[in-house]
């Protein structure tokens, strides 16, 4: 009799553990587009992957997309990320998630430094402020807006200059206010920064396709390194370029989210 009662509890254990299990369901996700992006682009397949996958996803479009051109500051871009995380937990959503593309990536790190959420997902970030390129091409207009606020015209929409190594130097239209959040090399867009403050508590999948620019591949080792130490931190290389990222990480995405919370 004793026997069969310690069978039938370790029964019950056993039970108890499987249902303690993260389902995909329980596993809220939002996606992030890159600079100039939309929701409809890079990051569609991935987001549409992760929904297939029984994950509660919200593809948001974020305030550096081509329609919205930085319309508010990057504070108000983490108030969106976190009513989009509210949404998905007001669904049933326990687990929580960001994932981001190119600039989607380094506002992802950005975002998990600052805030508690069960991991980041950085894919083939771009457009840190302190990298040579970014210094170089919109030192100017930087400065233009500099001069603006100074004036007292910071909240009046101006023309601005941004950059993407896909297709270079761009006008934009965009108030100074905002621009020099995006745009401030100890800002939220310097992606070393951001990497050195994450939560060691809060692990990361950084993604870096090997047919990435060349840029983003040599910095991909220093990036990874200088990450806190957490053992479900990992480094992902597809074969992939950085455009198409987003499409070929939906299964180690998934796979990865689950690998965290179970």
């Amino acid at each position: 009799m004793l026997r069969f009662f310690s069978k039938l509890a370790a029964l019950l254990l056993f039970a108890g553990a499987a249902m303690a299990q993260t389902t995909p369901q329980a596993i809220g996700v939002v996606v992030m587009h890159g600079k100039g992006g939309l929701p409809t682009r890079h990051v569609a397949e991935l987001a549409s992957g992760l929904e297939a996958k029984g994950h509660q996803v919200a593809n948001i479009e974020m305030p550096w997309s081509g329609n919205r051109n930085y319309d508010v500051n990057t504070a108000a871009a983490e108030a969106e990320i976190d009513a989009a995380l509210t949404d998905l937990r007001a669904k049933g959503a326990r687990r929580l998630f960001v994932v981001g593309h190119s600039q989607g990536g380094t506002f992802a790190l950005y975002y998990g430094s600052k805030h508690a959420v069960d991991g980041v997902i950085s894919i083939a970030p771009a457009g840190s402020t302190v990298s040579q390129a970014i210094r170089e091409k919109l030192g100017d207009s930087r400065e233009e807006a500099r001069k603006l606020v100074a004036a007292g015209k910071g909240g009046e929409i101006a023309r601005l200059m941004d950059f993407e190594g896909g297709k270079g130097t761009y006008t934009i239209a965009c108030k100074p206010d905002n621009y020099l959040t995006w745009f401030d090399p100890d800002g939220a867009m310097n992606l070393t920064k951001s990497i050195r403050s994450m939560r060691p508590e809060t692990p990361v999948l950084l993604v870096v396709p090997k047919n990435d620019y060349p840029g983003l591949l040599k910095a991909k080792q220093a990036n990874f390194d200088a990450l806190p130490r957490n053992p479900r931190t990992r480094l992902y290389e597809p074969d992939a370029t950085h455009a198409g990222a987003p499409t070929a990480s939906r299964d180690e995405v998934s796979r990865w989210m689950m690998e965290v919370t179970n």
